[in-house]
This record gives structure tokens, sequence and C-alpha cells, in this order.
């Protein structure tokens, strides 16, 4: 069986440079499961997170930093000679961010097709859950993928389970179909799904929204819905959960992240799906008065999960 207090993080951290000052860049790091690896760790959790760096300083500089923060990181992969991926922030007078990347020839692309991949996908079957978004399918070739979902249905019949975050960005994709067919099988193999409305628009159309949310057979679907709620769905509930809304948001960044990262917390912790739902809320409506994507340590909420 697989360790009941760890879970796995799998995905890409780029190099970030942000604008504070016309003229002036500020150089960080990020990504969509680093973001929830980071809270989750905050939360109490045992986590690693799983993907691969070159062997640049700026790598060193990220491994550091996740250390800092609590983060397991014997499942990055070294490969000399390449670099991370970068990104560009351009933030709107409405907290609205606009991403501009450099992330083609990125050492995390390469972590399904590496000497080291059979190690890594076999080391997956030690956690309780694996956690992966969208933007992680998309980094890898259709080979890849094939191996990761056998390696996650693997994690499932040892008893451990798996979240999926449907965290869409049609450029990371050749085409709408190739996005669709990943996402399919992935549903296939997850246990919990964590959507918005938006991304499953834009992945397979407003017409067929309502029909793939219908098809799905997960055991736990998270919904985000336009207005500020969620829906959730698991075995005997069925719920519109509200958000309380934010008077002040400076910045949307990871507001979705800081949100898996308190559902997932709080069910791992005990707690149900609809009080899992509440403590997402909780997390993203305080993450999104903040700048940037890791809010300070002091202005983390209190009783957003059980540990």
């Amino acid at each position: 069986m697989p360790d009941k207090s760890k879970i796995a993080c799998i995905g890409e951290c780029m190099m970030e440079l942000t604008q504070p000052l016309p003229g002036h860049h500020t150089l960080g790091y990020g990504g969509d499961t680093l973001n929830t690896a980071i809270y989750c760790a905050r939360l109490g959790l045992a986590v690693d997170y799983v993907s691969a760096l070159g062997d640049d300083p700026w790598s060193d500089q990220m491994i550091a930093g996740w250390q800092a923060e609590g983060i397991g990181t014997h499942r990055v992969v070294r490969v000399p000679g390449k670099l991370p991926g970068l990104y560009i922030i351009e933030t709107g007078a409405n907290g609205e961010r606009r991403f501009y990347y450099w992330r083609e020839s990125s050492a995390a692309r390469l972590l399904l097709s590496l000497p080291e991949t059979p190690a890594i996908l076999e080391g997956l079957l030690t956690y309780d859950l694996v956690y992966l978004s969208g933007i992680t399918l998309s980094l890898y070739d259709e080979a890849g993928r094939k191996l990761l979902m056998q390696s996650l249905d693997r994690l499932r019949k040892a008893g451990g389970r798996v979240a999926f975050d449907a965290n869409f960005r049609p450029r990371g994709w050749p085409d709408r179909a190739a996005a669709q067919r990943a996402y399919h099988d992935v549903f296939e193999v997850a246990d919990i799904i964590l959507a918005s409305v938006e991304d499953l628009d834009m992945l397979f159309g407003d017409s067929e929204v309502k029909d793939v949310v219908t098809r799905l057979r997960v055991p736990e679907l998270v919904l985000k819905l336009v207005e500020p709620s969620c829906r959730v769905r698991a075995p005997g509930i069925d719920q519109i959960i509200p958000a309380t809304p934010i008077d002040r948001v400076v910045d949307t960044t990871a507001a979705g992240d800081s949100f898996s990262a308190a559902y997932l917390a709080a069910r791992l912790g005990g707690a149900g799906p609809v009080e899992a739902a509440k403590a997402g809320h909780r997390l993203a409506g305080t993450v999104v008065r903040y700048p940037g994507a890791i809010i300070p340590r002091s202005a983390m909420p209190g009783g957003v999960a059980r540990n």
C-alpha cells in the first residue's frame, strides 16, 4: 500500500519575470502544480515534486526554494545541458494576467523520455495520491502520456488515488483534438477531477460541456462555475458551494492552484467533499488578495485543513 501521508505533484516549474516598474524585471519561478505543491506543504502534507530541471544555477535556486517550503525533491531529475522554461507576466489594472512563454526546449518536457523515466514511474506507486494537471499532460508527447497513464492505472490498482486539475492552455497543444484525447484518457484513471466551466468550454465547446460533465464517471468532481461558486459531485452529494465574494482582487494567479491544494489537504485530513470545497474557497479567496502566486506564510488563513 502507498504511504498514506504522501502525495506527488507532477509538472513543470519555470523561471518567471515580472515587471513591477517600467523597464525593470524581477526574477522568480512558478508553475501550476508547483504552486499547488507549495500550498499543500504549507497545509501540513508530505509532498514530493516530480519534474526535470537543468544543471544550471537557476535550477539550483528552484531546488533550494522548494526544499525551504518543505517539498521533497528527490524525484526531480537533473538533465545536463538543459534549462528551465521561462515566462514573462503582464498584469492588467483589474488583476488579470497575460503570459508570454519560452518553454519548447525546457528540461521538464523530457521527464518521460529519459533513462531515469522507469524509476520515476515506478516511484509513483509509493504515494497515496498523485496530482497532475492539464498543463502537465501538455508537456509530453503521446508516448510519454501513455506511459504515465499506465503508471497511474497501476497506482490505483495498488490502492492509491489520482487527482487531476483540468487546467487547459490551448497554446500548449498541437491542436484541440490531441488535447481532448489526452483529457479523456486521464478522466478514465482519475479519482478526483478539479475543473472549471471555463476550461472545459475552451477544450470541448460550450455545447458539449454539459454532456462531458454528465458522462464523467469519476468518483469525485469539483466543477468551478462562472459565478463565485463550485459544484461538488460525489457519492450521495451533488451540491453548489458558494464562495464569499472578494471586494478587492489584486492578482488572480494561483487561485485555482491554491483551491486544489486546500481541497486535497482537507480531504486527506478527513473532511468531506463539501467541507473541502469551502476550504478551497477560503484559501483561494486569500491568495487573490496578494500579488504573485505564493502569498506570505503569515497570510495563510487558519482552519483550512485538518491534519
